[in-house]
């Protein structure tokens, strides 16, 4: 404790080195904590409010302790900050001699083999843009230290042409490329084994953890302290990448780099268009079987549907087979080329896949471990596993005398971390909940509005915006709609337009979908009056201060949409238990979703702003109660003109 009260406190290096720092009291709190579970080996489930200084808190002990530190976080936005800003701000303060790396998926480095590949097929480019795209990167490559395409911002982060510059898993020709000793890949994995502290994200240790149950471990080094911020988003990541996914996309796109590399290395000896063409024309007649599908409101099948559609479980046999065929062919010709040694590990693992699932479709085999489901889009199939728990296999990380550190701003239901906990299965954790520091009664409102109709009724959207308008206008927009639809957000917006019609109003909308998520919120923190319209992804790492984000809406409580595949699975498992799914399951999971939600209204000291959840079971309903005490300690009411009257007041004169 003396030595973080030399670190965090008023005269402390902290102090000694930033001009603006002053001690907070429960950053230290937070960080004791921490410090108590490193030097016990344990593990900490730790809950910090918006405003605690989370980072800090968990980067000083961690770094204090000369432990090997793993540092997990929810983006690679994070990434980056804690590695460009965060670390070496601590590491100057401290003024301790410390190694850092950062490590992400192979998918984010360049790699040299496909980047020459590429150039040397110049007809392999669909654009002007991506001719002008593969000479930048081709630049990029020789000057880089990192390849991280984060570091190369004029290619836009979805263009397509990156997923050819890049390698994966399974086409990684490992010690076997000519470009092995320049492999960006190589050199990030070499500095984190040497680094005292390495910054991941939770998608590389998940991608980690399931290479691991193939007894494949060579991604991430050993260390003696993992913490996982942005903890929250654990669990979904888990479900995801203990799962596993095949799409006909992937199998198009085998056949055609199989027949262009036979073709080219071993012409002679397969009838490689032969294979390719009846594989690719058998994907597209199962895709076709699979009509009835598409016509199915959320466009999903499950193993028992295939049973019924006996037509649709042949045609998957016949695209398996067709698959076996070609993967042979690539197997008995991978020594001629590394190329087709790299579609034949390639094709293995979709054969593998593709078995798994038709294995699931078989009545005496319907598996309760595990979710299976197939979607359909307007191009093509998808098929999806997931573990129906992800609890003993989570767990089952943790190595022997390791601590484990989670941190969040939202992992407890009203103070309660059960959930969480018992979701990654973490064995009798010690927990810490540190309140944000902000005096959210003075700073926030809450308003959940009187005689709006129920959020069914075909025109809740219509009168919730309706409501909304003369909030926002006494704002002067700078207000966020969050969705829990991508319809919502279309129809909010196009209600919202009309309304500025109306009115006259020529303020900004920034709707999500037409615009990159990056785009947008840049263009709000420029923009003077704009309001913003988003669904998932702007619930949470939306990080506005000041009076550009003065109004926060939400449009439903944040459940889970019932037909989800895992979550009915999970549901039904409850109820089998005896259980309540509802109370269980789905409250839980929509507390913490919202609390998230409002946590983008107050993010600091000098911020006031009003959140409406226009959803009125929040009041209505018993449940409700578990909900809204879970928020931050806002004001309450009911009344638009008490809302109104709090804007008016904190206004700047």
């Amino acid at each position: 404790m003396s030595a973080l009260a030399d670190v965090f406190g008023s005269g402390g290096a902290f102090a000694r080195h930033l001009p603006n720092y002053r001690e907070r009291t429960g950053q230290v709190a937070l960080a004791q904590a921490i410090e108590s579970v490193i030097d016990k080996r344990g593990v900490l489930v730790a809950e910090a409010g918006t405003g605690i200084g989370k980072t800090w808190a968990y980067l000083v002990p961690a770094v204090l302790s000369g432990a090997k530190v793993l540092v997990s976080t929810g983006t690679r936005t994070l990434q980056d900050q804690l590695f460009q800003k965060d670390l070496p701000t601590v590491r100057d303060v401290l003024e301790v001699p410390l190694g850092i790396a950062m490590l992400k998926g192979r998918a984010n480095y360049v790699c040299h083999y496909y980047l020459q590949r590429l150039q040397d097929d110049p007809q392999a480019l669909v654009s002007r843009g991506e001719v002008i795209w593969l000479r930048q990167i081709k630049q990029f490559a020789q000057t880089s230290k990192t390849g991280d395409r984060s570091e190369l911002a004029s290619v836009p982060e979805d263009a397509d042409i990156w997923n050819r510059v890049t390698s994966t898993r399974e086409n990684c020709l490992a010690q076997d490329c000519p470009n092995v000793h320049e492999c960006f890949v190589y050199k990030a994995r070499r500095q984190a084994q040497e680094a005292d502290l390495v910054v991941i994200n939770h998608a590389l240790y998940m991608a980690d953890a399931a290479l691991r149950e193939q007894g494949i471990s060579d991604l991430l080094p050993q260390a003696d302290v993992v913490v996982f911020d942005e903890a929250h988003q654990l669990p979904a990541v888990a479900t995801r990448f203990l799962g596993q996914m095949l799409s006909t996309a992937q199998l198009l796109d085998l056949a055609k780099q199989s027949e262009a590399v036979g073709l080219a290395h071993a012409r002679e000896v397969v009838r490689w268009s032969e294979l390719a063409s009846g594989l690719a024309q058998l994907v597209k007649d199962w895709r076709l079987g699979l009509d009835w599908v598409q016509q199915r409101a959320n466009r999903r099948a499950v193993p028992q549907d295939l049973i019924e559609q006996q037509e649709a479980l042949d045609l998957m046999r016949q695209v398996a087979d067709a698959l076996t065929l070609l993967q042979q062919a690539l197997d008995s010709n991978a020594e001629r080329h590394l190329d087709l040694a790299a579609l034949a590990r390639t094709a293995e693992s979709l054969s593998e896949r593709l078995a798994d699932w038709i294995q699931a479709c078989q009545s005496d085999r319907l598996d309760s471990e595990r979710v299976y489901w197939l979607e359909t889009t307007a191009g093509g199939v998808r098929l999806n596993m997931a573990p129906l728990s992800i609890a003993a296999a989570f767990s089952a990380e943790r190595q022997a005398g390791q601590t484990w550190v989670f941190v969040s701003a939202t992992l407890s239901v009203k103070g309660d971390f059960s959930h969480f906990v018992q979701r990654l299965g973490l064995d009798d954790p010690k927990t810490h909940r540190q309140a944000s520091p902000f005096d959210y009664e003075e700073q926030a409102l809450l308003c959940v509005p009187r005689g709006l109709p129920a959020v069914q009724n075909p025109q809740y959207i219509r009168e919730f915006v309706r409501w909304l308008w003369p909030l926002i206008h006494a704002c002067q927009g700078n207000a966020m709609i969050l969705c829990t639809t991508l319809r919502a957000v279309e129809n909010i917006a196009d209600a919202l337009r009309e309304l500025y019609e109306e009115q006259s109003i020529n303020w900004p909308i920034l709707q999500q979908g037409l615009q990159p998520r990056r785009t947008l919120l840049e263009a709000f923190r420029e923009q003077s009056n704009a309001v913003l319209i988003g669904s998932a992804s702007f619930w949470e790492g939306v990080d506005v201060v000041g009076q550009r984000l003065s109004l926060v809406a939400i449009d439903k409580l944040p459940f889970a949409p019932p037909d989800d595949p895992i979550l009915e699975a999970r549901l039904q498992a409850c109820r089998d238990e005896g259980g309540n799914p509802f109370m269980l399951l789905q409250v839980p999971e929509a507390a913490i979703a919202l609390k998230q939600g409002a946590g983008r209204l107050i993010r600091s000291e000098r911020d006031w702003g009003v959140l409406v959840v226009g959803d009125t079971r929040l009041v209505d309903k018993p449940y409700g109660r578990s909900l809204w005490q879970g928020l931050p300690p806002f004001k309450r009411t009911r009344e638009q003109e008490e809302a109104l009257a709090f804007i008016h007041q904190k206004q700047p004169a």
